[in-house]
């Protein structure tokens, strides 16, 4: 079955409607929520991940991982990792093999995470080499989205404090639905290469 998935390039994308995660945003500021958000995560069948980390405006300097976002469908927590560590639970979540873990340019967050505790990441699902096996070109999370669902994933938090005394509710619907995409884009995606999948060019949807 053929498929359009490049309709969309960058100029169109801001008149799409806003794709917003609505489920229960958790903030966790303390290793024994952490704990507890973890064991509620190691349940779920797919996890979306992703980091977000103060902007630095000096070159050279780079700040620590300040956030560590994981989402089941309808659940995200949003670890602050500025304020409670890398402590253990998070550390065996990331090393576990025995789940389903998705994210998007995942290497370079991993690498990230690395400074704060070195270990040895477990099995994840590179969202880019799913869509790359799709023959998809364009792997950002924003044109993947908008070219599989017809929305647009919003980043005009991207550049704010992650490291602020308490995230405003813009920058935690941001970080949630930037892990929650992850998981719609798994799933749908994983849909694709079941039903046999290819990508056909829409040059009028482009003008």
């Amino acid at each position: 079955m053929k498929r359009i998935v490049d309709r969309y390039d960058k100029r169109l994308i801001a008149d799409l409607p806003r794709a917003v995660f609505s489920g229960h945003i958790e903030v966790v500021t303390s290793v024994r929520d952490a704990e507890r958000a973890v064991s509620y995560l190691v349940k779920q069948p797919v996890l979306g991940f992703d980091t977000e980390t103060r902007p630095s405006f000096t070159r050279g300097h780079q700040h620590s991982v300040a956030l560590l976002q994981v989402c089941s469908n309808d659940v995200c927590f949003l670890f602050r990792l500025n304020q409670i560590g890398f402590p253990k639970c998070l550390v065996d979540l990331l090393t576990d093999d025995s789940m389903i873990k998705v994210g998007l340019s995942w290497h370079d967050d991993m690498h990230m995470l690395s400074h704060l505790k070195s270990f040895q990441p477990g099995t994840f699902i590179e969202l880019q080499n799913m869509a790359k096996q799709l023959g998809i070109e364009d792997m950002s999370l924003q044109k993947l989205y908008a070219n599989i669902f017809g929305k647009k994933i919003s980043k005009g938090q991207r550049l704010s404090n992650w490291e602020a005394d308490s995230l405003s509710e813009g920058q935690q619907q941001y970080a949630a639905t930037d892990a929650w995409a992850c998981v719609q884009l798994y799933k749908a995606m994983k849909q694709m290469q079941e039903e046999g999948y290819e990508l056909v060019e829409n040059e009028e949807m482009k003008e």
